[in-house]
């Protein structure tokens, strides 16, 4: 785990790990359900939790893996477990857990983007900050939220334009948000490897 930058955090009473999923931001879930209390512990969890995360989970016999279906567990291990098996797994639990925390994350920026509504109106605004679904802008002037907006941008250390169709969804004073239609194609994947690339970075 420590060599895919995973940290753990080990709780063998089920009373204390169901205090500190429900009180702290928990990316992933490994249960071992050859230790007692496991049934205790996947009963008392609410549904949601298995929807917000991605618990990986550890079986030793078909009763603990009837309950774990039951609570939506992801990934299902059946002991002795390979070291192969387990880094390929968690592997695609961290890009998972990756693309969780991504859907969140809202990248700093300073530069130029290109506001387009109505039929021939355009405007500079300063981008501060993107994420996959949008972006929050300074504007010189009120946009009209009752119509689509085409944004287009550049992102430091690219040389590709960014377009993509939107709407205003909030403005307070100067600041504008902008939700994007779709980010589907070539343009929405470069997006999501660039935001990537930064949120590994920092």
């Amino acid at each position: 785990m420590g060599g895919l930058h995973i940290g753990v955090d080990v709780e063998t009473d089920p009373a204390r790990a169901r205090t500190k999923l429900a009180t702290s931001k928990i990316d992933a879930l490994i249960v071992d359900c050859d230790l007692s209390g496991t049934s205790e512990l996947l009963g008392g969890l609410e549904k949601n939790f298995f929807h917000n995360t991605v618990p990986l989970v550890i079986i030793g016999n078909s009763t603990a893996k009837k309950n774990l279906q039951e609570s939506e567990g992801t990934f299902v291990f059946q002991k002795p477990i390979s070291v192969d098996q387990a880094v390929r797994t968690f592997s695609a639990a961290r890009n998972t857990i990756l693309q969780g925390r991504l859907r969140y994350h809202r990248q700093p920026l300073d530069t130029t983007v290109s506001v387009a509504y109505g039929r021939k109106q355009t405007l500079k605004a300063h981008l501060l900050n993107l994420s996959q679904n949008g972006l929050r802008m300074r504007t010189p002037q009120p946009i009209p939220g009752d119509r689509p907006v085409r944004v287009n941008f550049a992102l430091p250390g690219t040389k590709q334009s960014f377009k993509f169709c939107g709407e205003v969804v909030w403005q307070k004073q100067s600041d504008a948000g902008i939700q994007f239609a779709s980010t589907e194609g070539p343009a929405g994947r470069n997006l999501q490897l660039w935001l990537e690339r930064q949120y590994l970075t920092n």
